[in-house]
């Protein structure tokens, strides 16, 4: 699967965001160091989602399965 980020430049730098994921989103003074952000956001998002989901499922018998999903 693909990610599609997008930049806008702002008079502090720059903000970006996923397209895909909702939530990642964040600033920096130049492109890399936004596009750095923007990695560690959607890593940080995914992990506590996992987490969440852990929860959720506490002691319940389930199966994982890994998917990869074809770029639309």
């Amino acid at each position: 699967m693909k990610f599609t980020q997008v930049f806008k430049k702002v008079p502090e730098g720059y903000v970006g965001f996923v397209e895909e994921l909702p939530g990642a989103n964040t600033q920096g003074t130049t492109l890399d160091e936004t596009r750095a952000n923007l990695r560690e956001a959607m890593e940080l998002i995914m992990e506590a989602n996992r987490m969440l989901a852990e929860k959720e499922i506490g002691s319940d018998e389930v199966y994982r399965e890994t998917m990869l999903l074809a770029a639309a």
